[in-house]
Parts: C-alpha cells; sequence; structure tokens
C-alpha cells in the first residue's frame, strides 16, 4: 500500500482528474495527465534498475519534469535529490557521489554541467535522462549515453507499480546550502511531508482545493517546494511554474492567472517593488503572501500593506520541511522582526547549554520537535546524533520568547560576536539598522580585533546618499554602544547564494582579511 506523498497524485486524479496541477508556458497537466505520466516514469526508471531506497538526482530548472520525477521517485520507493544548478561542477559532483545517486535527470541547458560533474571522483551515476526544457537548450544534442527524457517516459507502462511505500520512508535528501563548508544531506520522509502540508492546509486561512500559485522561488531549494508548491498538491491545487524569476513577468502571471497564495524570499519580494508599473497590475485575487528565509525589510514590508496585501512571514528551514512558525498579517508591522508563534503540530523550546529551558526574554537556543522534524543527516551518524541530543532537533538558531509566546531570533548560534566580553547578536543589530529610510538591506558580521576580541562590521546598501557616519549614529543613537558597528561598510548589494542567503563569509574575507574569513 502506497502511503507516501505519491499517493497524493493519485488520489487527485481519482477524485478530481480534470483539475489542473501545473502549468508550465503553455503547457498545462491536469492530476489525471500527471497520475498517468508519473506512473509511465516510475515504471521506466525501474526498467533502468531503480530500486526502493536508490537516489535519482535532479539537475532542473523549475519545471513539470522536476515534479514528475519527484513523483515517479516516491512512487517507486525511491529517494529524489534536488540539485541547484547554479552550483559549479565540483560541488554538483559532491553532491552527486555523496548521495550515491544512480540517475541523473537533467535540462539540456544544464548538459555542459551535468557531463562535467558526473566526471568527478567517486560519482556512480548510471543513466542520465536529458529534458530539453525551458532554458538553454538550442544548442543541445544528445551525446552517448544521454537518454531522452520523454523517450524514456513513454517506453514505460501505463500502470502503477504498486509498491508499498511506508511513511516513515524517505521521499528526498535536500542539501543544505553549505556556506561553510561541505552541504549536508537532510533526509526528509514521507511523514515529513504530510506533516508539512497538513500545517500548510490547517494554520489561518490555510490552503484550499482549488488555490492557485506561481512558484519562481527555485524548486531545488526547501522554500520553493515545500511552502506551497508540494501541498498545493495535497489539496488539490494549480501550481504555474516559472523557469526563472524575472519579476515583471512574475506580476504579471499572477494577475493574469490570478494566483490566490504566494510564496516568495524577501529580495524576490523587494525586487517586485521596483517594477516600475506595479500599479497597474490587478492582484486582488491575492489571499495571502508569504515570505520567509530571512526578515523582510519593513519597506517592503510598508509597501504591500499600503496596498492592501495580506502579508505573512514565516519561519522554516530545509530540516523541517519547512514550515516552522508563522508571523499572521494583524502582528507584521507590529512585531516586525518576530519568527510568530509554533504552528500548532510543531513544538518549541529555547534552551541554554544545557538543555535547559530559558524564561521569556532570556535568550537560548530554538529546539524543535514534530513530524515534520526530518530524520537525520544522509550518512552523517555523528552529525545526526549531536542535532538530536536529548531528542530535541538543535535548530543552531538563537531567539527569545515574549510572554505571549512570539519567537524573536537573535541569531546564528555560530554567528554571535563576542566583543570586549560582551555577546553581541547581528539580527539584533541590522533589525535596527534596516529601519533606516535610506537602508536597502544590511548584514552584520564580526573581524577579529586585537583589543576587543571582535569588531561588530556592518555591510550596508542604500537607496540614496547618505554617509557611514549617518548609519553609525543613527545606530548608536538606537542600541548600545557595544552593539553598533565600529565599521559601516557601504556596498552595492550584498552577497548572497541560489537560495538568498547573504554569504556572511565573502564579507569577512572582503573587509576582515583572510583571517576573518576562516573564524567560521
Amino acid at each position: 500500500m502506497d502511503r507516501g506523498i505519491g499517493s497524493w497524485v493519485t488520489k487527485r486524479a481519482w477524485n478530481d482528474g480534470d483539475r489542473i496541477a501545473l502549468v508550465e508556458g503553455d503547457r498545462s497537466w491536469s492530476y489525471d495527465e500527471l497520475d498517468q505520466r508519473t506512473d509511465r516514469l516510475s515504471q521506466a526508471l525501474l526498467r533502468l534498475g531503480l530500486r526502493r531506497g536508490d537516489r535519482v538526482a535532479m539537475l532542473l530548472y523549475n519545471s513539470a519534469a522536476l515534479m514528475e520525477t519527484l513523483f515517479a521517485a516516491a512512487k517507486l520507493g525511491a529517494i529524489a535529490v534536488p540539485i541547484n544548478f547554479r552550483l559549479s561542477p565540483p560541488e554538483v559532483g559532491y553532491i552527486l557521489a555523496d548521495s550515491g545517486s544512480d540517475i541523473l535527470v537533467h535540462h539540456g541547458g544544464l548538459a555542459d554541467l551535468a557531463r562535467r560533474a558526473v566526471a568527478e571522483e567517486g560519482v556512480r551515476v548510471r543513466h542520465r535522462l536529458v529534458d530539453p526544457g525551458p532554458i538553454g537548450a538550442e544548442g543541445w544534442t544528445a551525446e552517448l549515453g544521454e537518454l531522452r527524457y520523454e523517450d524514456v517516459l513513454h517506453d514505460g507502462s501505463l500502470r502503477p507499480v504498486g509498491m508499498d511505500v511506508d511513511p516513515r520512508d524517505i521521499h528526498g535528501i535536500m542539501y543544505t546550502s553549505g556556506t561553510t563548508g561541505r552541504p549536508k544531506g537532510a533526509m526528509l520522509t514521507h511523514a515529513n511531508a504530510i506533516a508539512n502540508a497538513t500545517n500548510n492546509a490547517t494554520h489561518g486561512r490555510g490552503l484550499r482545493q482549488g488555490d492557485v500559485t506561481v512558484t519562481a522561488a527555485p524548486m531545488f531549494h526547501i522554500g520553493g517546494l515545500g511552502v506551497h508548491t508540494l501541498p498545493l498538491v495535497f489539496v488539490g491545487g494549480t501550481t504555474v511554474i516559472h523557469a526563472a524569476f524575472l519579476p515583471d513577468r512574475f506580476l504579471a502571471t499572477v494577475s493574469e492567472v490570478r494566483a490566490t497564495v504566494q510564496f516568495l524570499f524577501p529580495a524576490m519580494w523587494a525586487a517586485i517593488t521596483r517594477v516600475e508599473d506595479f500599479d497597474r497590475h490587478d492582484l486582488s485575487s491575492l489571499e495571502m503572501c508569504l515570505s520567509g528565509g530571512a526578515p523582510t525589510p519593513p519597506l517592503v514590508l510598508g509597501f504591500f500593506a499600503e496596498r492592501g496585501l495580506p502579508f505573512h512571514e514565516a519561519f522554516g528551514m530545509t530540516e523541517t520541511a519547512p514550515a516552522v512558525s508563522v508571523l499572521d498579517t494583524e502582528d507584521v508591522r507590529e512585531r516586525a522582526g518576530s519568527i510568530g508563534r509554533p504552528l500548532p503540530a510543531v513544538e518549541a523550546r529555547l534552551v541554554d547549554d544545557h538543555d535547559r529551558e530559558v524564561p521569556p526574554g532570556t535568550v537560548g537556543e530554538l529546539v524543535l520537535q514534530g513530524d515534520n522534524v526530518f530524520a537525520g543527516y544522509w550518512m552523517l551518524p555523528a552529525a545526526t546524533e549531536e542535532a538530536f541530543r536529548g531528542g530535541w532537533f538543535h535548530t543552531g538558531d538563537l531567539g527569545r520568547a515574549d510572554e505571549d509566546g512570539f519567537i524573536t531570533l537573535v541569531d546564528r548560534k555560530k554567528d554571535m560576536i563576542i566583543t570586549g566580553g560582551e555577546s553581541v547578536y547581528p539580527v539584533e543589530v541590522e533589525q535596527i539598522i534596516v529601519r533606516h529610510p535610506a537602508v536597502i538591506e544590511v548584514a552584520v558580521f564580526g573581524i577579529p580585533d586585537g583589543l576587543e576580541g571582535e569588531s561588530v562590521v556592518a555591510a550596508v546598501a542604500v537607496s540614496e546618499p547618505v554617509t557611514a557616519a549617518d548609519i553609525l549614529t543613527w545606530s548608536r543613537e538606537r542600541i548600545a554602544h557595544f552593539k553598533a558597528p565600529k565599521q559601516i561598510k557601504l556596498v552595492d548589494s550584498l552577497p548572497r547564494n541560489a537560495t538568498g542567503k547573504v554569504l556572511k563569509t565573502h564579507l569577512r574575507a572582503a573587509f576582515g582579511g583572510a583571517e576573518a574569513s576562516v573564524l567560521r
């Protein structure tokens, strides 16, 4: 009996087969067609030797092919491994080797990256399936050993594989972004995805059959895949897929398809506020706008509030599939900087270094329990044991809770700055600086200081002429002097990885020298 996420497609086909599941360009897939195609693909993968527990890697742009591969693998009891296509060949090769992936599905526009990656040491990929894809496939021609995705799919028989899939089985390995050191593969179970979909469907306004979203956030990231895209299959909604995020095209599509729910990373929400004809687009169909991955700048929150759009902020992690907490619309402005309260199915505590719960107002590490919490790190038993000490998942995030249960994260445990014997939490400082009317974005970090241990530095991007001294004065008027930056570095923009996380290692290297870059 299939009790995994592959059954979602089949059940939807039984009950709502004519409803549209996916839209990509001028092509759409009903639930009935998606079920048939994933049956065919799972049978074809079985013929290629993929078995229960084997890994199939996906080096794919946002696409229906990614969703088909994910669900076909799930129906087989195999494990999908989404890979960030912005990585270098050695980095992709590392993930292929570390996951032990047997099959690689990739787009034609990524053929050069795939060919170089599979040549890396330790990679054991036996078959490559190539879909021309939405971007850059014009010059692609198949080489020896490359199978055309559609040919393979249509060679599969049109019948279910009938695999017995348990909710505790692993359905995916998603590699953490690896801003420091090698990325780790978070093992996500079918039960994790079911819990996340249930959390999304039942909290607040929730998700409903008939909801429509535009997926433009990268689906190799848990936010792009897990916030709305997967849960909408669970409830019977429609996902319109954009291979790449183009702010003006995104806005036009949201208006055209009458999207009802929408997730983006904060930098993406900020980008669409800069679209010149923003107010010409009819966004009245949007009932829930959700931001996550980092705090949303107050200027962006204000922009959407002025237009009456229901904006929420969420906190989640790859390891939690991803939803942990939500800050609802009515609290977004008043409690800016908070990640809200945990979802009902998520247990959260803040603990000290001895795993004792701390009182409200005291900084502690956020630890979690719930069916959405992952099974551990792939092939890393020591890291898994450390993460789950005491039976709770230790997130590495430091925060404090108020008397009403709203949690405010003050920073990553490893990013805390010790200056003159005092602890400084970068996020706390960033929340002050970003309120300056000229500031677009800010990152606070520590660099070595012979006298103080570490010195607080802020890299700041601004929207209008302002001096570093102005921002420094602004900071010192609002927070303790030991927390205020010693240096303000004005930059055009902050360096980010593919999922929008600020690369503080790059900033430390740029402004603190080689010694600072290896501190963390």
